[in-house]
């Protein structure tokens, strides 16, 4: 496939990278030239300087041959303008990043049928939305779901006193459809066998049947309760789309932000949410508006060393689940070495959800967990495809790779090297990143 990218931020770095590991023909159109240095410094990836809406640049890029054009630069408009010229110029699919509330409040049909941009993504929303979805489990560092909501893969934070602590995997007793299909120490992602024991303080990856996830759940928090106070700092664009969220499911919502500006801009969405302006940092004001009563706190502002300032202090007045916004993704893992429970970035939520949009017939879906240091693809198996008609243990698969659960006909399943795939299968594989062309062969249609 050959693609376009247009801007080289966090976002459209990290898509090139992914793009190009598969192999796919990746061109990155970028105005900053030191960002074009970067890009041709890492990344096995064409390069080329410009204006990513103009019809001269895109046409020297070769758009008229090009499969898939994403455009994630800062600016609404030249993303917006771009895909249009783009879908003129018979590109198959579009994708645009927009921000502002203006357009991604309209109905992207119109987009669609004016514009001819296939994906219109608002990476404030997507975070807000994850946050949400975590929320609501609330032993969870990280909720997924796959096969249209059959299966679902849950990250969960090793405790101490857990009974599945220090025992093989293959001595572990777990409920019949639920696997270890990853474990995150000490900032390693690893593929598990057998042998490896979960240890305290990992972040164990569980896969299963969904509603034999959900109950397993409660297994990893002294008590499922259900979340019912959330106190947000930041009402940037991220803290006020999860506080109208958070109003709509029912729970009660208070934000913290330095900015008058913002706290008007907050209260005007919300119908019982308080808005507070003023220092998140102020330990005595996180007191005094009962962050220690919180079932979690929200950290949303721009500045990562604030963000976990804040967290670390509510955590220390005896808030039950502490979330932080990371604008640098690597930052992650150290905001939870340091006690963070969930540490996001906006760029990699984003990434993977355009990541998942860009499917083919047989890649249907595709996760990044911490950072990209994980992949989940599902893949459904096509006609011809070389992993049928054969048991798994003679299946080629490329190392550091786990089938977690195949679903066949709505039945969700364990797989174990006797068993043979059919024809419309689904595989959910759990794999360190590169591995995606690889295993996309095995299941993918053969002429």
């Amino acid at each position: 496939m050959r693609v376009i990218i247009i801007g080289a931020g966090k976002v459209g770095f990290k898509l090139a990278e992914k793009l190009s590991q598969e192999n796919h023909e990746v061109l990155v159109i970028e105005q900053n030239e030191e960002r074009r240095k970067i890009l041709q410094e890492y990344l096995d990836v064409l390069v080329s300087g410009g204006n990513g809406a103009s019809p001269r640049v895109l046409s020297e890029a070769g758009i008229t041959t090009a499969d898939l054009m994403i455009a994630v630069t800062d600016q609404d408009e030249v993303n917006m303008l771009a895909c249009m010229v783009g879908k003129r110029a018979g590109v198959a699919r579009t994708v645009a990043r927009v921000r502002s509330p203006e357009y991604v409040q309209k109905d992207q049909a119109l987009f669609r049928e004016w514009m001819g941009i296939d994906l219109l993504i608002n990476p404030e929303m997507v975070t807000a939305l994850e946050i949400l979805q975590i929320l609501k489990t609330p032993a969870a560092l990280d909720v997924e779901e796959f096969a249209e909501g059959l299966v679902r893969l849950l990250e969960v934070k090793l405790r101490a006193d857990s009974p599945l602590a220090n025992i093989p995997l293959k001595d572990l007793t777990l409920p019949g459809s639920i696997l270890v299909v990853g474990i995150l120490r000490q900032d390693k992602m690893i593929i598990p066998n057998g042998n490896d024991k979960l240890l305290p303080d990992d972040h164990v990856f569980f896969i299963g049947a969904h509603d034999a996830i959900v109950k397993f759940e409660s297994n990893f928090s002294a008590k499922r309760t259900k979340v019912e106070r959330v106190m947000i700092v930041g009402a940037g664009r991220v803290g006020r789309n999860l506080a109208v969220l958070l109003e709509q499911n029912g729970i009660s919502v208070k934000i913290i932000d330095r900015d008058p500006e913002r706290c008007d801009a907050a209260a005007c969405l919300l119908n019982q949410g308080i808005v507070l302006n003023g220092d998140g940092t102020d330990i005595d004001l996180l007191r005094q508006e009962g962050a220690g009563e919180a079932d979690a706190i929200v950290c949303l502002t721009n500045d990562d060393k604030l963000n976990l300032l804040v967290a670390l202090l509510a955590k220390r007045l005896g808030v039950k689940k502490t979330f932080v916004r990371v604008g640098r993704s690597e930052y992650a893992s150290i905001m939870q070495q340091v006690g963070i429970d969930v540490a996001l970035s906006p760029q990699v939520i984003t990434a993977s959800v355009i990541l998942r949009f860009i499917r083919q017939d047989d890649l249907v879906s595709l996760m990044l967990f911490e950072g990209a240091k994980a992949e989940a693809m599902e893949f459904v198996v096509q006609p011809g495809a070389k992993i049928l008609d054969k048991p798994l243990r003679k299946v080629d698969f490329p190392s550091q790779s786990l089938i977690g659960m195949i679903v066949r006909a709505g039945n969700v399943m364990i797989p174990d090297g006797n068993m043979v795939l059919q024809l419309e299968d689904r595989a959910v594989i759990f794999t360190l990143p590169g591995k995606g062309k690889t295993l996309s062969a095995l299941f993918q249609a053969q002429a």
